[in-house]
């Protein structure tokens, strides 16, 4: 059991700083100070501070990544030409339940998302595996498909513009620590409305 919870609290450590810090910015001392472990403990439980971000990456991303899976599941199953607006729904609304505003929990959840984004560090970029691919691959072949005119790398822009601007508002949010009015449904419905505009805007130079 105390080996469970070593690796939980190693986790959860290492979760906060990555999100405050970036990668490189946080060292396995602190990170193991923070969690109450020994400084061999990362080693023995992930095998390098790499494989922990990676399955810090994972632990956030996953519920994410399973319920977009779900969604498009769904729509999939009403239409095979679904409109952009419900693909982006069916993309966005995941990250709005696991990112909700004035929950710590959920800052720190777009912190991280937020990181891995734009961290330099190569580490940040390379955590991703088979099923985080799938999912990312469907969504790029369905979005491809009723936006046939966009070429593949601008649509690929505009599906990292949907997550950094989904993690930015509910940082911001957290750290204005808003009144409920714009920060449930209401912003949920405002992010899909700009979004699938921005999506099914014509491509570049036409």
């Amino acid at each position: 059991m105390a080996s469970i919870d070593t690796r939980t609290q190693l986790l959860d450590a290492a979760e906060h700083l990555f999100a405050e810090r970036g990668y490189r910015g946080t060292s396995v001392r602190a990170i193991t100070d923070r969690a109450g472990a020994n400084l061999a403990a990362v080693a023995y439980h992930f095998g390098s501070k790499a494989e922990l971000l990676a399955a810090v990456a994972r632990r956030v991303i996953e519920p994410i990544n399973a319920a977009q899976a779900a969604g498009l599941d769904l729509l999939l199953a009403r239409t095979s030409d679904p409109a952009v607006a419900d693909l982006v729904a069916a993309f966005v609304g995941p990250l709005f339940d696991e990112m909700p505003a004035g929950v710590e929990s959920g800052a720190r959840t777009s912190r991280l998302i937020v990181t891995i984004l734009s961290d330099p560090a190569e580490e940040t970029r390379a955590w991703t595996g088979p099923a985080e691919d799938t999912v990312r691959d469907r969504f790029v072949a369905a979005f491809r498909h009723a936006l046939p005119d966009l070429p593949a790398e601008e649509l690929w822009f505009r599906l990292r513009g949907i997550l950094a601007v989904t993690a930015v508002d509910r940082v911001n949010l957290y750290n204005q620590r808003p009144s409920t009015s714009g920060s449930g449904e209401a912003a949920r419905d405002w992010a899909i409305t700009f979004l699938a505009a921005a999506m099914s805007a014509p491509p570049t130079g036409t």
